[in-house]
C-alpha cells in the first residue's frame, strides 16, 4: 500500500514527485480555496475574517508551502520568513487584491479604468510636438469609373475617392457594391461577423447628400470600410470573437470609429478578429486566406487583412500586441501599417495590453495607409498612451536625403529600386544584449491581459473559449508571475528600448516583416512598421492540373518611433514603380467542394445586422 499524508484536506501519496505536489499545493494557494483549519474548500473562493487568525497559527508549519514558493522562484526564505509572509498575505494582501478587484475588475475586456503606468515610445531628449497640420494628399485627376463593379472593388481609397468627388458613383452606390461582395465571398472566407447595412446606407446617405451641399470632407468621403470586431460600435455586437461574448453589445463608440465617422467614412462591417484578438480562430469557425482558402489567415485581425485582401472593403481598421497586423497581411499579401505606439487612441476596444496594444490599417497601398493614418492619428482624452505627435507630411519627405539599411533577411528588390531611386542604402543589424525578448513581451502581455479578464478566469468561462491552448493556459500561467518580476520585466525592456535606440543609426531599415524577434522587439520598443507587398510564388504542393492560388512575399519597413511617414515615404516610392500591391487574388479558383454564392437573395443567414457565424 502506497504511504500517505494528510494535507488541506486531501489524502496525498509519499509517492508523488515534488512538481506534482507543488502543482497541487499551487492550485489551493493560487484559487484562494483552501480553508485555514479544516481543510474545506469554499467554492466562493473568500476567506472568513474568523478563520483568518486560525490559518495564521496551523501556518507555522511551512514545510509544504516550500513547494509554492520554489514556483515562484522564492525558496530562499527560512522557515520564520515564510510563516511570517504567509501571515502578512492572508491578513494583508488578500484583502487589499479583492478590494481592487471589486472596485476595477468586475467587467471584462480592459474598457474602463485603464493603468496608470503609462508606457512612453519616445526615444531620448527629441521633442515630439503636437500634430499640427494634414497631409496633403496628391491630386488625382482623369480617373474613369471602370465598367465592371470587379475593377472598382480594387480601385484604392484615393482613386474611389476621386469617383465620389467628381460625382461617378455615389456612396450608396459603392456601399451596396461593397456589401454584395462581403456577402458573396463571406461563405467560403468567413471573414465577417456582423454586417452594418443599416447604419452603412445611413452613412452613405449622408454623405451624398452632404456632397449635393457642396461640403467635402476628404478623401474618405462615403468610402465604406470594416473594423476589426473588438473595437465597439453602438447598437451593433462587439463580439471579440468569443463565444463567452458572442452577444455582447456595448453603449461605447469607440475613438477611432469616432473619428473615421466624422472623415465621412461609411461602415459596412465589423469584421473577424480571433477570439479575444488571440489568432485567427474565433466563434464562428476560422478566417481563410484569399490568396490560397486551403490556409489560413493567421493573426487576430484576421477578418481586416482577408477582406481588404480579397477586395470586399476598400480598408479595414486591425489591431497588434504581438503580430496580429503583420502576420495577416503578410499572408493575405496586404499593405499594412503598425503605427507608433500612442498614435492612435484605443478608447472603446478590448484590451491585451495597455502597453503593447496598437490600431493600424489595412489597405491597397501605403498611400492609402497615409491617408486612412491622418484620419485616426491624435490624441484620445480617455485613452492614456495616446499623444499628439507631429508627423512630417510623408508624401513630401525628401528620400534621396534619407540613409536606409537592409537586414539580412530584406527583400532584394525593395532595396535595388530604392537605391535607384536615390536613396543611400547599407547593410544594417540591430545590436542588442536582451537575450529573451520574448519572455518579455510574454510577461507584459499575459499579466496585462489577465488583469483585464479576471473576473472571466475566476468564473471559469475560460473553459468555453474556442483554442484551449491558447489564452486559458498563457493566463493561468500568468497568474503565477510575482509583481515583482513583471516590473523586472519592464525594467528590462527599457534596457532593450535604450540599446535598440543606441543601434538605430539609419533613418529606416528594411527586414523580415513576420520574424518573430523583430516582431517582438518591434512592439515592445513601440516603433512603426509598414507591411510591403513585394511577389507572390507557387504555392507548395499544388494540385495536378494546376492552380493560381500564391504565397505572398512581404518585407517590412521599419522606421523609429514617431517615424511613420518615414516609412510611408519609402513604400510610396517603391509601390510607385512596382504592381505587386495591385495583385488580385484568385478567391473564385476554388476547390471541387467549395461553393460559390452567385446569388444572396435565398440566404437567410446574411440578413442586415446579424451576427453570423459563416459555416
Amino acid at each position: 500500500m502506497v504511504g500517505t499524508v494528510m494535507f488541506g484536506g486531501a489524502l496525498l501519496p509519499t509517492s508523488l514527485s515534488l512538481l506534482w505536489y507543488c502543482l497541487y499545493l499551487l492550485f489551493l494557494l493560487s484559487s484562494n480555496r483552501l480553508l485555514a483549519g479544516t481543510g474545506a474548500i469554499m467554492d466562493s473562493g473568500e476567506y472568513s475574517h474568523k478563520n483568518s487568525g486560525e490559518c495564521s497559527e496551523n501556518i507555522n508549519d511551512v514545510s509544504p508551502l516550500k513547494c509554492a514558493f520554489a514556483i515562484f522562484d522564492a525558496d530562499f526564505f527560512n522557515d520564520t520568513k515564510i510563516a511570517e509572509i504567509t501571515k502578512g498575505a492572508i491578513e494583508l494582501n488578500i484583502p487589499i487584491s479583492r478590494a481592487n478587484r471589486k472596485l476595477v475588475a468586475s467587467t471584462n475586456g480592459g474598457l474602463h479604468d485603464p493603468s496608470y503606468l503609462v508606457f512612453n515610445p519616445d526615444w531620448g531628449s527629441e521633442q515630439v510636438q503636437s500634430k499640427s497640420k494634414r497631409f496633403r494628399y496628391p491630386s488625382l485627376s482623369g480617373i474613369q469609373r471602370p465598367e465592371s463593379e470587379e475593377d472598382i472593388a480594387y480601385m484604392t481609397v484615393l482613386e474611389l475617392g476621386e469617383l465620389i468627388k467628381t460625382k461617378q458613383i455615389t456612396s450608396e452606390e459603392l456601399t451596396r457594391i461593397f456589401l454584395h461582395r462581403l456577402k458573396r465571398y463571406n461563405h467560403v472566407l468567413e471573414a465577417v461577423i456582423t454586417y452594418t447595412d443599416e447604419l452603412a446606407y445611413k452613412q452613405a446617405k449622408e454623405a451624398d447628400e452632404m456632397l449635393a451641399r457642396g461640403i467635402y470632407l476628404g478623401p474618405l468621403h462615403g468610402i465604406p470600410y470594416g473594423l476589426k470586431d473588438i473595437i465597439a460600435v453602438p447598437q451593433y455586437k462587439t463580439t471579440w470573437g468569443s463565444t463567452t461574448f458572442k452577444d455582447q453589445v456595448l453603449d461605447i463608440e469607440a475613438s477611432v470609429y469616432k473619428k473615421l465617422k466624422s472623415a465621412g467614412a461609411v461602415l459596412v462591417a465589423k469584421l473577424v478578429t480571433g477570439s479575444l484578438a488571440y489568432d485567427d480562430i474565433w466563434f464562428g469557425g476560422r478566417t481563410l486566406n484569399p490568396w490560397n482558402i486551403e490556409e489560413y489567415s493567421t493573426g487576430s485581425s484576421a477578418g481586416p487583412a482577408a477582406s481588404t485582401s480579397a477586395g470586399i472593403v476598400p480598408f479595414a481598421i486591425g489591431s497588434e500586441t504581438s503580430g496580429s497586423i503583420t502576420y495577416p497581411a503578410a499572408r493575405c499579401g496586404v499593405t499594412a501599417l503598425r503605427p507608433t505606439f500612442g498614435a492612435v487612441g484605443r478608447t472603446g476596444v478590448m484590451s491585451i495590453s495597455e502597453s503593447l496594444d496598437k490600431l493600424g490599417p489595412f489597405c491597397r497601398s501605403a498611400v492609402d495607409c497615409a491617408i486612412i493614418l491622418d484620419a485616426i492619428l491624435g490624441k484620445d482624452p480617455y485613452d492614456l498612451s495616446s499623444r499628439d505627435i507631429s508627423l512630417d507630411d510623408p508624401f513630401s519627405v525628401d528620400i534621396t536625403n534619407l540613409t536606409v539599411g537592409y537586414m539580412d533577411d530584406a527583400e532584394m528588390e525593395v532595396v535595388h529600386v530604392l537605391e535607384s531611386k536615390g536613396v543611400k542604402m547599407v547593410p544594417f543589424e540591430l545590436n542588442y544584449t536582451v537575450d529573451d525578448v520574448q519572455g518579455i513581451l510574454n510577461f507584459t502581455m499575459d499579466v496585462d491581459m489577465l488583469a483585464h479578464f479576471d473576473e472571466w478566469q475566476r468564473s471559469g468561462e475560460d473553459d468555453s473559449y474556442e483554442a484551449q491552448e491558447q489564452w486559458p493556459v498563457e493566463l493561468r500561467r500568468a497568474r503565477m508571475i510575482p509583481a515583482v518580476d513583471y516590473v523586472q520585466a519592464q525594467r528590462a525592456r527599457g534596457k532593450l528600448v535604450r540599446e535598440i535606440r543606441e543601434s538605430f543609426s539609419v533613418d529606416a531599415f528594411i527586414g523580415n516583416a513576420t520574424d518573430w524577434e523583430k516582431v517582438c522587439i518591434g512592439n515592445l520598443v513601440g516603433m512603426p512598421v509598414l507591411v510591403v507587398p513585394t511577389g507572390f510564388t507557387k504555392i507548395s504542393d499544388p494540385p495536378p492540373h494546376g492552380t493560381r492560388r500564391r504565397t505572398a512575399i512581404t518585407t517590412g519597413i521599419y522606421a523609429p518611433p514617431n517615424h511613420d511617414h518615414i516609412a510611408l515615404a519609402l513604400a510610396m516610392a517603391y509601390q510607385s514603380v512596382t504592381t505587386h500591391h495591385r495583385q488580385r487574388p484568385p478567391i473564385d479558383d476554388l476547390g471541387r467542394n467549395d461553393l460559390m454564392l452567385d446569388s444572396i437573395s435565398a440566404q437567410p443567414d446574411h440578413r442586415c445586422s446579424e451576427t453570423i457565424p459563416c459555416l
